[in-house]
């Protein structure tokens, strides 16, 4: 029996899909008000709790032999408390209880951004150094520490995957918000003209990596598993083609990105809702994100999805889903939750942002 946390969530969707496709026994924990019909359909043993709580966490991993612990809060905004309960205090929970029920391997699931800024000129391998620059970031990297911390001292036998940016089925988030959602919205920007890399990974391709790993990965060492490195605008190019559509982007300047990022910002205290550009999306666009999963390559066998066969399926799904919500109303619904004695507040907000 295998237990996956985050099962509801983008790549916890996939894996279970993936997992009991291959015969596998899971039990996921999830919230009662989560949306886990496909986990009843797949036949998927449910435990009720949320990693907040040690109890339910405890009993969730009672009588499992594998632990895939891919529950998170992934956001690029919000404040550090919620960050900090679920990722590092949820995982201490699940580490704590993988120890009491005596596992014989641990997954965490980690990712790339841990490393938060890229050195110029540097391959990113697992030796890259780490300096985070958000509450993402930060939780991510003490959670990673932490789950080593483990195994070091206490003989859990944990293997952390460093997993690139995920894109997809069932995500609306992150990559796939960027490259897919704002594509199919029609809103086609590109900054730098498109030169920066990025570092995509096909979903599915980290679920047949989590499986590798839970078969003959090492326990005390970081795997990153990424597709191949390449440009925002090979990646919009692909994309484009196809969807039979033009290539056009517009090269927007980065001052200007910045200050709509700022102007959301601004917005969204008012709001108490994320940003659909945070700031905090900064460092995944303009920074080069070369990223090497040799060592996954050589010790597990690791052959990612070329980009364009990734982006084909991804297209089919969105096509076979529907797209979501329009833009432009979610702006306009994002507007009309400002309380209207907050109004002046929000000009003055505005108005200082000229001044920065």
């Amino acid at each position: 029996m295998i237990l996956i946390t985050g099962a509801t969530g983008f790549l916890g969707h996939n894996l279970c899909e993936y997992l009991a496709g291959h015969g596998a026994s899971l039990r996921a924990l999830v919230r009662p008000t989560s949306d886990y019909a496909f986990l009843q359909e797949l036949d998927v043993e449910l435990a009720w709790g949320d990693l907040n709580d040690a109890k339910a966490v405890a009993d969730a991993c009672a009588g499992c032999r594998e632990v895939v612990h891919a529950g998170a809060k992934f956001r690029l905004w919000g404040p550090w408390e919620e960050f900090y309960r679920t990722n590092v205090l949820g995982t201490y929970h699940t580490l704590e209880a993988a120890c009491q029920a005596k596992v014989r391997r641990f997954i965490h699931v980690s990712t790339v951004a841990v490393i938060g800024r890229p050195i110029p000129g540097r391959i990113i391998d697992e030796e890259h150094p780490c300096a985070p620059l958000d509450h993402y970031q930060y939780t991510k990297l003490m959670c990673e520490r932490l789950a080593l911390r483990y195994h070091a001292q206490r003989g859990l036998p944990v293997t952390v995957i460093r997993p690139g940016a995920f894109y997809g089925p069932w995500g609306h988030y992150g990559l796939n918000r960027l490259l897919f959602d704002d594509f199919l919205h029609g809103i086609r920007i590109q900054v730098h003209h498109g030169r920066h890399i990025t570092f995509p990974v096909y979903v599915k391709d980290v679920c047949w990596a989590i499986e590798a790993l839970l078969e003959r990965g090492r326990p005390g060492e970081i795997y990153n598993v990424s597709g191949e490195s390449i440009s925002h605008r090979q990646a919009g190019d692909t994309i484009s083609r196809l969807a039979g559509k033009s290539t056009w982007r517009f090269n927007a300047p980065e001052g200007l990105m910045v200050t709509v990022a700022r102007i959301m910002e601004i917005l969204a205290r008012f709001t108490k809702r994320e940003p659909r550009y945070p700031l905090n999306l900064y460092p995944y666009i303009f920074y080069d994100w070369p990223v090497s999963s040799e060592k996954a390559r050589r010790e597990l066998g690791f052959r990612p999805t070329p980009f364009e066969d990734g982006a084909r399926q991804t297209l089919e799904w969105y096509r076979a889903n529907g797209i979501p919500g329009n833009l432009f109303r979610t702006i306009a619904s994002a507007l009309r939750r400002i309380p209207p004695n907050s109004l002046h507040v929000f000009i003055a907000q505005f108005d200082n942002l000229w001044r920065i």
